[in-house]
């Protein structure tokens, strides 16, 4: 079984690989003249002192998300260092960038959890509590960018919009549907057991009865530690605002890219709104890490205030640090705390 699941693991990482090569070479190929040797010499060229900004808000979309789950923690009674949130953030990020709609994020995060001591049914709660402070984050940030950029959104040609607008309705759903599943004890109930039922008639799960025990074993300890957080209201807002940091830490390395190549004084405020839109529109469909998607939104909004092929190498350059360098990260942090989880475990025995 655990050969089975290496094995996946492995396999999601080729295909993620595969996926990033191909959506390189397709946004090299929309720019006319592209070359890796043009683009290498216009990342030479940019402001260091910039790009190292842009580096330190990557780390920060890291460090915050850890925050976030160490506020939940606390609230339950779970002290969480900041290396073991930086670890748990690294997790569920680079699972997340390497699975369709980032259904293996927060799966791995658990687990990750559950070795450090802390119970199942917590390290769901705190995260559903996380995962609805995202939601929440990027639906009000993402009108904010609305409100107050309006002429970024009109410049953005129709596909672009479509996914935008799509990306709203999707996160809106979600974020209902998290108000619901806090509301309604018997919601959840209903979901778990009809998802149970329908994995054991597909016969991806077998022991339907036995499985629905754990399950009902599960709700129970969830509803009560919801009702303990719904109890504090300043871990909703402590939490949202680790979540904001977080965003922002993301839409800064596309603002810090933008004046690294020489756009200070510009438009900094609508590459901040091209990013935010990037993000809502990039979680409309269930792609691996919405490659292709965030790229395709950039570029366009992009070439609103630069010349095609700058807005091509500014995506690269700017992608290169928010995503590929952070999957890189998270995925050598997850690496290596797995390792030691492995290493404390066999000590034990």
């Amino acid at each position: 079984m655990k050969r089975k699941k290496t094995l996946k693991r492995i396999l999601l990482t080729v295909v993620f690989v595969a996926i990033a090569a191909a959506t390189i070479w397709a946004v090299m190929s929309w720019g006319r003249g592209m070359s890796l040797r043009a683009f290498f010499r216009y990342c030479i060229q940019a402001d260091l002192r910039w790009l190292s900004g842009a580096a330190l808000a990557m780390l920060g979309f890291i460090y915050f998300e850890g925050c976030a789950i160490r506020v939940g923690c606390s609230a339950l009674g779970y002290k969480v260092r900041p290396m073991r949130g930086f670890t748990y953030a690294s997790a569920d990020l680079y699972f997340s960038a390497i699975t369709p709609s980032a259904t293996g994020g927060q799966p791995m995060c658990v687990w990750f959890m559950i070795h450090d001591g802390i119970p199942g049914s917590i390290a769901a709660t705190i995260l559903f509590l996380t995962q609805a402070m995202y939601s929440a984050t990027i639906v009000i940030l993402g009108l904010l960018a609305l409100l107050f950029q309006p002429h970024v959104f009109i410049r953005f040609g129709l596909t672009s919009k479509i996914l935008v607008i799509a990306g709203y309705v999707v996160q809106t759903g979600v974020l209902v549907l998290f108000a619901l599943l806090i509301r309604s004890r018997s919601l959840l109930r209903r979901i778990c057991l009809w998802g149970l039922h329908l994995l054991c008639r597909l016969h991806i799960l077998k022991n339907e009865e036995k499985r629905r025990e754990k399950v009902l074993t599960f709700i129970a300890g969830y509803n009560r530690y919801t009702e303990t957080l719904c109890r504090n209201a300043g871990l909703y807002l402590r939490s949202f605002v680790m979540n904001v940091l977080q965003r922002v830490s993301q839409l800064s390395v596309t603002a810090l890219v933008y004046n690294a190549v020489g756009g200070i004084g510009g438009h900094t405020l609508e590459m901040y709104a091209i990013q935010m839109f990037a993000v809502v529109g990039s979680n409309s469909v269930p792609i691996p890490g919405a490659m292709g998607v965030a790229d395709y939104i950039l570029i366009d909004g992009f070439s609103a205030f630069m010349p095609p092929s700058m807005a091509v190498k500014m995506e690269l350059l700017s992608r290169s640090v928010s995503f590929y360098s952070l999957v890189f990260l998270c995925g050598m942090v997850a690496l290596f705390g797995y390792l030691r989880r492995r290493r404390l475990d066999r000590n034990k025995e």
